[in-house]
């Protein structure tokens, strides 16, 4: 072969490994993106850049807060007005306003030592009744401990509240539970427990229970701003969308975790920052504006139902001590609260959006008031005088059958009490 054909043959060799080669690469790329895309990003279509960039977190703009009403409580766009009943917009005040009553007795019967703890919602009544009001009674509730407004909204009957804090007899815990520990069956509200966060898996579980058993139920998970920081959140954001879970996601995020501020609880863009990560729909609302809050669970309710989780974040403040153990002064000025109370208080906010609409007045509302602190009082003094249930009844409600180290446990006891009763306020106990 001559050299001129030599080269000529080494020439159409190069030209078609280069054609192979561009199509081999052209078509991994495709190949290489379309798998990113079904297997590692959710779906979500990814594309190749020579560009170097590392994302600067303050150049991404933080997600919106979605409000319906300004601080007088005036529609600023009318189209979101939900157009609720003079029934229920009505309910929704009387509902706040007995849970702030409510609020301000127990936490006095505290200090005067009546009963042994309790925490208040001072601030924050619009995220909750505003949620309870979107949802369907049917729908299981998870709440944290700051969530009694939801209750209310399901007339859990107020004479319930004083028991359970009292933890005596009437109560359905059996008194085994801290005050403020409410739980109901009848009302689809699981039992709060102490221990942080841990309501957010076990609400993903019950969400996928309710997806294979195809009830149509959905679940509402409630926590704060500290909560997300812990594990279990993640965990649960994360089965939550793998799962495709029914669930709501409603994040109350008040400014503060008992003593730790926001500025020192995370570092991008709060809680609604995190949905998206996650693949969750997700939203933040004006947690202080009733109508937001309700407009937001409402759609929530309709994608969850869908088997699509939603986050929602409620911006609100936190106008009381985070609880009775609790002196908030020792972290935030007076000043900054009663500037919170002034500009943007909710159960005020929803009271002149009432007024303006002729369903509530001055007179209204003092007979009201008066009303339902009478009620309080009544239920609060009632449940004062119930006796606990008797002693050995702290044995009870663990075991099927009451296994022999805590039979040994329950003599030893009784034997105790025969011998040192008069050291022990037996007297409030039953026997």
């Amino acid at each position: 072969m001559s050299m001129n054909l030599a080269l000529r043959a080494g020439l159409r060799r190069q030209i078609l490994l280069g054609r192979l080669y561009s199509t081999q690469t052209t078509s991994a790329d495709e190949f290489r993106l379309s798998e990113y895309s079904e297997k590692y990003l959710g779906h979500r279509k990814a594309r190749f850049t020579e560009k170097l960039e590392i994302v600067d977190p303050s150049s991404v703009e933080p997600f919106p807060i979605y409000r319906v009403t300004d601080t007088d409580g005036e529609f600023i766009n009318p189209e979101n007005d939900p157009k609720l009943p003079k029934e229920t917009a009505v309910k929704m005040y009387k509902d706040m306003t007995k849970l702030n009553t409510m609020d301000k007795i127990l936490y006095d019967s505290q200090r005067q030592g009546r009963i042994s703890f309790y925490m208040t919602n001072f601030g924050e009544e619009a995220n909750h009744v505003g949620s309870a009001a979107a949802l369907e009674d049917t729908d299981l509730i998870y709440g944290q401990y700051r969530e009694a407004g939801v209750l209310m909204w399901r007339n859990f009957p107020l004479e319930q509240f004083m028991h359970q804090c009292y933890g005596n007899a009437e109560d359905y815990g059996k008194g085994k539970q801290m005050p403020v520990h409410y739980g109901s069956a009848e009302h689809n509200f699981v039992t709060i427990s102490s221990p942080l966060t841990t309501q957010m898996p076990q609400a993903v579980g019950s969400a996928y229970a309710f997806k294979r058993d195809g009830s149509g139920r959905v679940v509402v998970v409630y926590f704060g701003d500290g909560a997300a920081s812990e594990g279990d959140a993640h965990a649960a954001f994360n089965f939550a969308a793998t799962l495709k879970c029914p669930i709501i996601f409603f994040c109350r995020n008040n400014g503060y975790a008992i003593s730790t501020p926001t500025t020192e609880q995370y570092g991008g863009d709060g809680i609604a920052g995190k949905g998206p990560g996650y693949g969750l729909h997700t939203i933040r609302v004006d947690g202080n504006d009733l109508f937001a809050v309700y407009n937001a669970t409402k759609y929530a309710r309709e994608l969850a139902a869908q088997n699509k989780p939603v986050l929602i974040e409620a911006m609100t403040y936190r106008l009381g001590h985070h609880s009775t153990s609790d002196d908030s002064t020792a972290y935030r000025k007076a000043s900054e609260v009663a500037e919170w109370t002034e500009k943007d208080y909710p159960i005020l906010r929803f009271r002149r959006y009432l007024e303006r609409n002729g369903w509530w007045n001055d007179e209204d509302d003092k007979a009201w008031i008066a009303q339902v602190r009478k009620d309080v009082l009544k239920h609060f003094t009632a449940a004062e005088k119930v006796k606990n249930l008797p002693v050995d009844e702290l044995f009870n409600d663990v075991y099927a059958e009451v296994p022999k180290h805590l039979q040994k446990q329950k003599a030893e006891l009784k034997e105790h009490l025969a011998k040192y009763g008069e050291h022990y306020p037996l007297n409030k106990f039953q026997s």
